[in-house]
């Protein structure tokens, strides 16, 4: 009996779906679920519900509950990170704070001021658990579903010992909306897409060895279809692929679509996660006053149906019988795409069996897509140092180098911006306290204030002899 441990069980909609799914999976459902998360009323109900699946369908299944991460980790098999430090009061000010000073995001959690601060709070914690892997189960498999998902498998790839993958559903879902384009049974196409966590890019794609590119490119210039994924079908257009992520999330990193309100009409203008502000915020805000009071899982039904896309639980069985499968995962970058940093995290084709999970080896992206992601790849890196040293200026630097922020925002307020957020945020960020980022407001120059006389660049120089010397025979000529 495998012990399959969710950390952060309190996470309805993935605890739900891969307890599900492992229950619906036959090699799986003598499995010991151990659902964990810091706060009991949540745990309470993700546990009820799961003892109803079970009792149910009546399953071998073993469920058990814990508060205490370390119960959860001893003796696992399998280790499923699926927790948001700080939760909904944290993001509250990722969002707000950068509004304020007309950073729009519309989801907040990857990249910009928000995915910034999310991977502060959220990279010690899991490091800290990884550690605690080591010593409690050290052959156990951490799959990753926290976000920011590429800056948090960074760090792991800089500090974890564990085997990890991380772990998302964008490359199964685009391709869900690339076959519904092309009017093609997914099936029916094949695929090879790889980048970073949520700008992947579909390199190739083609059915029965023709190349449908062409013909996707042609449908995707149509305005009906133009619409509904402004952002992905723009970034097509000018840079030749198609990306893993929806027109909300990526115009989040990029710089030419939410930098004024010019172009969140022109780019953003669907609702929710279409490019809608704050649509991350909006939706939990109505789900928690929703749920306050009423348990979301109690008319849930308990039928068992076909395991869902999600990559999970088609990983523990590969792992479990040896059957192989194929998947895109997050894992460190050791030579895997050359274009981009060596040591971050990137997301390629991979392959898991008994043995454990196998990366493919890509190569160079076309360049102008390895420059795309390397952008969101700097500041992930920053962000990944900031959160392990507990260093302000190295949180300042990630933000300002963020492609939304600096399209936005001046440098002094980007500072006052980030000094802020660590303010508000202070609570869940304790490797940085007794540590404060200095102001460094703008030096005052008034209209009276002579500069210095400074020594010239000699081309600069000679430069100017030449213009003096031209003017002094206009002048002349002029007389």
């Amino acid at each position: 009996m495998a012990k399959i441990s969710f950390i952060g069980a309190g996470s309805i909609v993935f605890a739900k779906t891969i307890m599900m799914d492992i229950m619906a999976t036959p090699e799986l459902v003598d499995s010991e679920i151990c659902l964990m998360n810091r706060g009991k009323p949540k745990l309470d109900r993700i546990q009820a519900f799961a003892d109803r699946v079970v009792k149910d369908n009546h399953l071998p299944t073993k469920i058990t509950a814990t508060l205490d991460v370390r119960e959860a980790l001893d003796g696992a098999d399998y280790v499923v990170n699926m927790f948001d430090t700080g939760g909904a009061a944290a993001y509250e000010h990722d969002y707000l704070i950068p509004l304020k000073y007309g950073v729009d995001q519309c989801i907040g959690d990857t990249l910009g001021p928000g995915g910034v601060f999310r991977a502060l709070r959220t990279i010690p914690v899991v490091v800290r658990y990884a550690k605690m892997m080591e010593s409690l189960c050290p052959h156990a498999l951490l799959l990753n579903y926290v976000n920011p998902m590429a800056a948090v498998c960074y760090a792991l790839g800089q500090e974890a010992k564990v085997p990890f993958v991380g772990l998302c559903h964008g490359v199964q879902t685009t391709i869900d909306l690339i076959a519904h384009i092309l009017g093609e049974r997914k099936e029916s196409l094949s695929y090879f897409a790889a980048g970073i966590n949520h700008m992947a890019w579909f390199l190739r794609l083609e059915k029965d060895g023709v190349d449908l590119y062409p013909k996707f490119r042609a449908l995707c210039e149509r305005p009906e279809v133009y619409k509904i994924e402004k952002v992905r079908i723009e970034t097509m257009r000018h840079f030749g692929y198609f990306m893993t992520e929806s027109t909300g999330h990526l115009s989040e990193y990029l710089p030419y679509f939410r930098k004024n309100q010019k172009a969140l009409d022109t780019y953003c203008d669907e609702p929710a996660f279409g490019g809608e502000s704050g649509a991350y915020y909006k939706f939990g805000k109505i789900l928690a006053k929703k749920f306050a009071k009423v348990d979301p899982l109690e008319f849930e039904s308990t039928q068992l149906a076909p395991p869902s896309a999600e990559y999970c639980t088609h990983i523990l069985k590969a792992h479990t019988t040896g059957e192989p499968f194929r998947l895109n995962g997050n894992v460190r970058n050791d030579g895997l795409i050359a274009n981009l940093t060596q040591g971050c995290c990137v997301e390629v084709p991979c392959f898991v069996d008994k043995m454990g999970i196998y990366p493919t080896r890509v190569g160079a992206l076309p360049p102008q897509c390895a420059a795309l992601n390397q952008t969101n790849v700097t500041v992930q890196g920053l962000a990944c140092q900031a959160a392990l040293t507990g260093d302000p200026e190295l949180a300042f630097a990630a933000v300002a180098l963020d492609p939304l922020a600096s399209a936005v925002c001046t440098l002094y307020e980007i500072r006052e911006m980030v000094r802020e957020m660590l303010a508000k945020e202070a609570a869940w960020l304790p490797q940085f306290q007794g540590r404060t980022l200095a102001a460094r407001k703008p030096v005052k120059v008034t209209p009276k204030t002579k500069g210095i006389e400074a020594p010239l660049d000699p081309a600069l120089a000679i430069g100017n002899r030449f213009g003096q010397l031209a003017t002094m025979k206009v002048k002349k000529a002029r007389k």
